[in-house]
């Protein structure tokens, strides 16, 4: 990835895996270890695409009960307090952003059991505000988020709830404390939306356009239910992000391109940086 970042004019990667490994199952040496190797290179992190709550939540069953593609056990963790160590990783890599999830999908999901199920949760955002890291929360097919509309749903409940709590806004900012909605962001993903068979509607994309500081782009071909380079599938992305970024508050969004075709990952890549580049200028969008 590092000589293929250099072929194609690329500063920035994100970080999941290396060697086959997620790094949240990794000791803090190995980290080390790839973020000074990254350095050297040039290359930033802005994520660490963390597999945080992709695992079935406490004392609830699960609907897939199959392989769950980069599906990870906590257990696997080289400390037994994860939270702490995957802001560990984060800091290290000099990461802003960090990807999780919304537990593998079961019956009876609501917002509030992200943070009510365990303390995990709760730790994990108190440490993003410490270190200043966003914490992306991916709609992801398996997971009880899994779609736009149940991503837009989320965020209308924390905001709600959020509100509720912190009736004086003025009040809240003098205790010198970070509202829960800054460190807790939408990774927006509509090729993931697509794959479901949802075509995410105005009003959820309204919903989530001024909270969105991320998103993932990949391409689906939706006969053959398969991922393909950006651009080459079924997806209507110019029409896509025009939507979304009209709606965008903040200067700046970060595009990461999960590629997903392992069969020509390389190449597939290539394509999809190309799609990239190729749609951003037909939306009058710039690339940096």
């Amino acid at each position: 990835m590092i000589s293929f970042a250099h072929e194609h004019g690329l500063i920035h990667l994100d970080m999941r895996t290396v060697g086959g490994r997620n790094l949240l199952s990794m000791k803090t040496e190995e980290v080390i270890h790839i973020s000074r190797t990254l350095e050297n290179a040039g290359i930033a992190v802005p994520a660490f695409v963390s597999p945080a709550f992709k695992w079935k939540a406490p004392g609830r069953w699960a609907a897939n009960g199959g392989k769950v593609d980069f599906a990870f056990d906590p257990k696997e963790c080289p400390m037994e307090d994860w939270w702490a160590h995957a802001m560990q990783i984060a800091v290290i890599l000099g990461a802003p952003h960090m990807r999780i999830f919304s537990y593998l999908r079961y019956g009876g999901f609501r917002p509030d059991h992200l943070a009510r199920l365990t303390d995990h949760f709760s730790k994990l955002i108190s440490l993003a505000g410490h270190y200043d890291v966003t914490l992306q929360l991916e709609n992801e097919p398996v997971c009880n988020v899994g779609n736009i509309a149940e991503l837009a749903a989320f965020f209308v409940a924390d905001e709600k709830a959020f509100n509720e709590e912190n009736p004086d806004e003025e009040a809240f900012e003098q205790q010198d404390s970070q509202p829960k909605l800054r460190y807790l962001r939408p990774l927006v993903d509509i090729a993931n939306s697509w794959s479901t068979g949802e075509r995410p509607s105005d009003a959820d994309i309204a919903i989530l356009a001024p909270f969105t500081t991320a998103i993932h782009l990949k391409d689906r071909d939706l006969s053959a239910n398969r991922t393909v380079p950006l651009g080459d599938g079924d997806v209507p992305w110019p029409a896509e992000l025009k939507r979304l970024l009209s709606g965008v508050e903040t200067k700046e969004v970060l595009a990461s391109i999960e590629t997903h075709c392992p069969q020509d990952a390389r190449n597939a890549t290539a394509r999809s940086l190309a799609g990239l580049r190729r749609i951003a200028a037909e939306i009058g969008v710039e690339v940096v």
